[in-house]
């Protein structure tokens, strides 16, 4: 399945024409995420490649980003992805609060660039988050921080609170996923 994500309202880009996101759930407890920007690319901050380790802070710059809870419960996992294969993943208690590192396996992060274009693939395993049983249903929230050369960012999501950016606000879960979906 192939969704498009929306520009913030008061945060667009000069840069970038659009971002999609396309969703694979291979098995009840994988997740295959490929973000596709287009647009001028040369005018996107893309951190230069790095080897693959955990990070914080990885959403001031250009940064694509997954956030999955449970279909029970207000608990949930966000999960960041730079295009330099460096990665964050947390869990919180509730909207905002509790935050804590979790405990997941490395996701897999393939960066491809192109003149008109730029993709990032990322592979998660599903199958260690805490408080989730194999094959779990699933909301989940999509969304990118794009930052260009000059500074300027724009956000994007599937679906956008009233009032600031915030990736976190309940309506930002804006899909449901069952282990069966997007196979």
């Amino acid at each position: 399945m192939r969704l498009s994500l929306q520009p913030h309202p008061d945060w667009r880009s000069e840069a970038v024409a659009a971002v999609a996101v396309e969703i694979a759930r291979p098995g009840a407890d994988r997740l295959v995420l490929t973000y596709r920007l287009t647009g001028a690319i040369g005018r996107i901050a893309l951190p230069p490649p790095a080897s693959p380790a955990r990070a914080d802070e990885l959403w001031k710059s250009t940064c694509f980003e997954a956030f999955l809870r449970p279909s029970e419960g207000e608990a949930y996992f966000e999960f960041n992805f730079a295009p330099s294969r460096r990665w964050a993943a947390y869990r919180f208690d509730g909207y905002r609060g509790g935050m804590t590192l979790a405990e997941v396996a490395a996701p897999v992060i393939e960066p491809q660039a192109a003149a008109d274009g730029y993709a990032l693939k990322a592979g998660l395993d599903l199958g260690a988050l805490r408080g989730a049983s194999p094959g779990a249903r699933w909301r989940l929230g999509l969304s990118a921080v794009i930052e260009e050369v000059g500074g300027a960012k724009s956000y994007w999501a599937l679906a956008h609170p009233p009032g600031k950016p915030d990736f976190h606000h309940a309506c930002a879960f804006a899909l449901d996923l069952a282990a069966g979906d997007f196979a």
